[in-house]
């Protein structure tokens, strides 16, 4: 996969001159949020790792997603994103995280759909939460990594408001 370079030379550039960590959280997308962060320039100094906890017990293990709650809606709900990208940026200890959990494929937990929920948590609080729906026929990798394009421009708008109340 061949990210944008000026927008990952551009969220680089943001965090090192902010001073400012992140780190991720993914299933859906199975790890290539993370590796595109490790594709910015000076990725080191920023980015602090990641975890792809792809089934519900790495999820409550890990990010401490509620059991019950994952039970309920197969793990993907605006809720489990939102705790999952808390956690990631407590157990690496970043001002910033990223978490995305969704489906890539058609299937019927998802009532046949791909669409993801992530969320951006900024300083311990979540600041963007939202669901991105694809159409029903996208390939499962060309869906992970439009979810990876498209949440990083996001992330991108996020931090340039961030920047602009400076």
């Amino acid at each position: 996969m061949e990210f944008q370079q000026n927008l990952l030379n551009y969220i680089s550039e943001s965090l090192i001159t902010t001073n400012e960590t992140i780190s991720i959280a993914e299933s859906v997308t199975s790890g290539l949020f993370q590796l595109a962060f490790s594709q910015m320039p000076n990725a080191s100094l920023f980015y602090k790792g990641g975890i792809t906890a792809y089934t519900l017990d790495q999820k409550v293990k890990l990010l401490n997603v509620d059991e019950n709650e994952a039970d309920l809606c197969d793990c993907v709900s605006d809720k489990i994103a939102e705790t999952m990208a808390l956690s990631v940026a407590k157990l690496f200890e970043t001002d910033w995280s990223i978490a995305v959990t969704g489906y890539a494929n058609p299937i019927r937990s998802s009532t046949y759909k791909i669409f993801s929920y992530y969320s951006f948590a900024y300083k311990g609080e979540i600041i963007l939460s939202k669901k991105l729906e694809l159409h029903p026929k996208t390939q499962a990798l060309g869906a992970q990594e439009y979810y990876t394009e498209f949440i990083l421009g996001c992330f991108k708008s996020e931090i340039n408001k961030l920047l602009i109340l400076k």
